[in-house]
């Protein structure tokens, strides 16, 4: 069942152009949050996609990143998220260098 993002207050992310949010139950507490493209591709005989943005457990009120859409993975700070994935960015020592 596709709920309404106002479920999770403190999600404060707007979406990017031409995507929207949705949640859905995952499991008895986690609500898996996913990001809707709503550009037409041809592969897919002109219906919108959609990715895997996170999930939040309403009960903890703690966000998680996704593994894939259907494996919740490690907690994450919301800080450090973005408007397009939870999922954490790996940087390395060197990648200073290269800003």
């Amino acid at each position: 069942m596709k709920l309404s993002i106002d479920l999770i207050p403190s999600f404060t992310h707007k979406a990017p152009k031409n995507y929207t949010y949705e949640i859905e139950e995952f499991k008895a507490n986690v609500f898996s949050i996913w990001l809707r493209d709503h550009r037409v591709y041809d592969y897919n005989n002109g219906k919108s996609v959609r990715c895997i943005w996170g999930f939040y457990n309403f009960k903890k009120c703690k966000y998680f990143a996704p593994v894939n859409s259907s494996t919740v993975g490690k907690e994450v700070d919301y800080k450090n998220t973005r408007n397009y994935t939870a999922m954490q960015l790996k940087e390395s020592p060197l990648d200073q260098f290269f800003v």
